[in-house]
């Protein structure tokens, strides 16, 4: 059996937690290296609740910025990702079962 990091995991876990941590990691997905500002604009909240959002990522691992001047570039570091990925693979069967068994439940029940 793999071991994991707890503390690794729980800090990925936590802040994959949060809807607005979840649009930034999408955001940067789709759109790396944004500044804070670019990254703020859309979202409902101001600067100092972008903050500590970013600092809960940054600790679990999942951004990295990097400072030109006065701008802050925020780019995803998925890597913590992965290991959380792994952990939850452990329990896949126990969802893939349950679809089995609702797929043959639906064609035994289909018309012939």
């Amino acid at each position: 059996m793999a071991k994991y990091h707890h503390a690794t995991i729980d800090r990925t876990f936590f802040a994959l937690s949060d809807p607005i941590r979840r649009q930034i990691l999408e955001r940067l997905k789709q759109e790396p290296g944004l500044s804070v500002s670019e990254l703020t604009r859309p979202l409902p909240i101001k600067m100092p609740g972008m903050m500590k959002h970013l600092t809960v990522l940054s600790e679990a691992g999942l951004i990295a910025r990097k400072k030109t001047g006065r701008t802050v570039s925020v780019s995803l570091a998925a890597a913590p990702m992965k290991e959380a990925m792994e952990w939850l693979d452990q329990y896949q069967h126990f969802w893939t079962v349950s679809l089995d068994r609702l797929t043959a439940l639906v064609e035994e029940e289909e018309p012939k």
